[in-house]
């Protein structure tokens, strides 16, 4: 199973009573256990453990530049590609639309609030703290699919097109943390202005790639997905893999350089930033109707911190930030929080507005 393929069960025009918010924390608090740790066990986090602790014990074990960038591009075009799918297949509704445009707003908005933040309780230069709010204004594939394993198990119906809101949260938070990084510096190009800041950050390769992709898989749809999926279904955690092997290495070999900087306040970032991603989203699902399980997911997605195609796009966009630092804080810190506490707290958030 693809990381996107996920089972969906859209809600019933009138649902029934919701199960009774009690059961459903009793009951997930023991399900996440064993998710928590087959989660943390996955290949993936291992590879990304292996290149770490290879690197801190100075082996020579490298992943070619070339091949890294390769790697990084192939990952944006298929989560932009499948996420596009997902839009072809379920449709647009109105709901649809309120409910993706509110998830691009939190995507652009949290970036910012996780940057002013960091300045003022960090010192973390102006790119790394962009380079770090940037992952939490996008999302965690692996998180979401942990969340979406619980809903299902608790028999709480959700809105297919919720994955498609995942796609979409991936952009407008690369987006505004080059906005973050580059404002304060002169364009690339040598001309001043809002303009060419706009012209460089719209025409940035990570960019192009994931809005490309993704419109091409809304414009060619479940079909096109039939025609490449040996290409971008099968091989995605393979290649997944070996990206954050490359990833453990990176951070790794700057961890000595960047331990200075993963002070306590930096550290709590990485717990307090989810929460206040959980906090806003839920004041957002409440007027957007979602089901308990679609409402559930939607506020994990904004707590969720990415590992994979924010670490992709800051490898191109932004190569002088510090992997230490934002994969420290992504995968270290904020990953397991949400595994083990955060899901459950999500899914009571959820309930005190939908369902």
């Amino acid at each position: 199973m693809s990381s996107w393929s996920v089972s969906r069960r859209s809600p019933p025009e009138k649902p029934g009573s919701p199960p009774q918010s009690s059961s459903i924390r009793r009951s997930v608090a023991v399900n996440l256990v064993d998710l928590a740790a087959q989660n943390l066990l996955s290949p993936m986090v291992l590879f990304f453990a292996l290149g770490l602790a290879a690197a801190l014990a100075r082996s020579d074990l490298t992943i070619p530049e070339a091949v890294a960038k390769t790697l990084a591009l192939y990952l944006m075009l298929s989560i932009g590609f499948k996420g596009g799918v997902e839009v072809a297949a379920n449709g647009i509704t109105l709901r649809m639309v309120g409910v993706m445009g509110m998830g691009i707003v939190l995507s652009f908005a949290l970036p910012v609030i996780g940057f002013l933040i960091l300045r003022a309780v960090s010192g973390l230069s102006r790119v790394d703290a962009a380079a770090v709010a940037a992952h939490y204004g996008s999302i965690s594939i692996v998180t979401f699919i942990a969340a979406t394993e619980i809903v299902r198990g608790q028999s709480l119906p959700f809105e297919g097109y919720i994955v498609a809101v995942a796609a979409v949260m991936e952009t407008p938070a690369i987006l505004s943390a080059l906005l973050l990084a580059r404002s304060g510096q002169p364009a690339r190009n040598g001309n001043e202005g809002l303009g060419p800041l706009l012209h460089e950050v719209g025409l940035n390769g990570s960019v192009v790639m994931l809005v490309g992709s993704f419109l091409i898989g809304w414009a060619t749809g479940p079909k096109g997905l039939q025609l490449i999926a040996p290409f971008i279904v099968d091989p995605f955690r393979g290649v997944l893999c070996l990206f954050l092997l490359d990833m453990g290495l990176v951070a790794g070999r700057g961890m000595r350089e960047g331990a200075r900087h993963l002070s306590a306040p930096v550290l709590g970032f990485g717990i307090v930033m989810p929460l206040i991603g959980a906090a806003l989203a839920t004041l957002a699902v409440w007027p957007l109707g979602l089901s308990l399980g679609g409402a559930a997911l939607f506020v994990t997605l904004a707590a969720s911190a990415s590992y994979i195609a924010v670490p992709a796009a800051m490898r191109l966009a932004l190569p002088e930030a510090k992997p230490a630092i934002y994969l420290t804080l992504s995968l270290g810190v904020t990953f397991p929080f949400n595994l083990s506490i955060g899901i459950p707290l999500y899914l009571a958030l959820a309930g005190l507005v939908a369902g």
